[in-house]
């Protein structure tokens, strides 16, 4: 789950701009043992809107860097979806067994303290249930149950965006966006990647599947009648596209040269280790690449619909737009002889300025 790329500079001030983020916040309190770090990138489209994550990390480092990686992320998938968000993303320190609600509540006094800045939401190893409690502190937390008016569970929303992305990749690479009959190797099948999964089944795919837990990936080979292989083993399938759903940075120097695939489309985040290097291969390696931060954009339509008074109908026919806007990157990548993240990037980019524009006159 942990973005594992190294910025360049080691300080703290100097990650904070590499990437020209706005804002860190470090949450520590001593009674709950709460240690958060909430990574406010950009919002000049609006307020960040960006998940919570638990995660046991390595080290407090290792943390920072991916709050920061995952913040600038959500700012590029908000701008190239069309959403009037900004970028954040936070990171709870700490194994998922300490999760309790004075832990969670005393976080949401984190967040309620930026005065609506930014907007957190559920993430890996985080629940609606989860968001319940966080809320009884700040009303700026969306992906609440529905029960309580919220949009629920974003996982299925994601994994569907993640689905209409594949398809257009698909239709680039083969000629046709049917994925019937197609060899394909998934990544991670925890909320998001079970749901993908569904509907891959659904159309025919041929499935091949691995997890870091491996009862869970056991499970859902059962289940959807997928073969199962080891975490290592998943780079060397004989397939026709390789679906990252769980780490990020899978894509890298040692698993490039491993793939066997035509198209990579999957859902989990900052899937390139380095943007400038792994892009341009894939390019080289005549595979084409689905940005992730565009495909795996339908989870923060589905909670910013909930921000806006809308409902999941309306979620999902936003999300179904991810289609033509892949098919458009894509196709503007092979004109401008770049790859398809630079593509992806530049157009949410252009956004950001347009509109930055609009408002400097406020």
């Amino acid at each position: 789950m942990v973005e594992t790329k190294v910025l360049t500079d080691s300080s703290v001030f100097g990650q904070i701009a590499e990437h020209q983020h706005e804002q860190v916040v470090f949450c520590h309190d001593h009674e709950t043992g709460l240690r958060a770090i909430i990574g406010i990138h950009n919002t000049v489209l609006g307020p960040a809107l960006g998940g919570t994550r638990m995660w046991h990390y390595a080290s407090d480092a290792e943390a920072l860097n991916d709050v920061l990686r995952l913040s600038r992320g959500m700012t590029y998938k908000a701008a190239i979806s069309g959403l009037n968000l900004g970028g954040g993303k936070a990171v709870i320190i700490g194994d998922v067994s300490l999760k309790n609600e004075a832990l969670l509540r005393k976080f949401g006094r984190f967040v309620q303290n930026l005065n609506g800045k930014y907007i957190t939401a559920e993430d890996v190893n985080m629940t609606t249930k989860d968001m319940e409690f966080i809320r009884m502190e700040t009303k700026h937390v969306s992906g609440l149950p529905e029960s309580m008016g919220g949009s629920g569970d974003p996982s299925p929303v994601t994994a569907y965006g993640t689905y209409m992305g594949m398809k257009a990749a698909a239709k680039k690479a083969f000629g046709s966006d049917s994925l019937s009959g197609k060899r394909i190797a998934v990544q991670g099948v925890g909320h998001v990647g079970t749901y993908l999964l569904e509907y891959l089944q659904k159309e025919g795919a041929q499935l091949v599947l691995t997890d870091y837990y491996e009862d869970r990936a056991l499970d859902a080979a059962n289940r959807f009648g997928a073969r199962m292989v080891g975490m290592d083993e998943i780079y060397d399938q004989d397939v026709d596209i390789y679906s990252p759903c769980a780490l990020g940075a899978t894509l890298n120097d040692d698993t490039l040269g491993r793939l066997k695939c035509q198209v990579v489309a999957g859902c989990a985040n900052n899937q390139l280790a380095d943007e400038n290097v792994h892009g341009p291969a894939l390019v080289e390696r005549g595979i084409v690449y689905a940005p992730d931060f565009l495909i795996n954009a339908g989870g923060l339509i589905n909670v910013y619909s909930e921000v806006v008074g809308g409902n999941r109908q309306a979620a999902l026919t936003q999300t179904e737009k991810i289609y033509d806007i892949t098919t458009q990157v894509l196709a503007k990548a092979e004109q401008e002889g770049s790859h398809p993240q630079a593509a992806a990037t530049r157009q949410a980019e252009e956004r950001i300025a347009a509109i930055g524009k609009v408002k400097s006159t406020y």
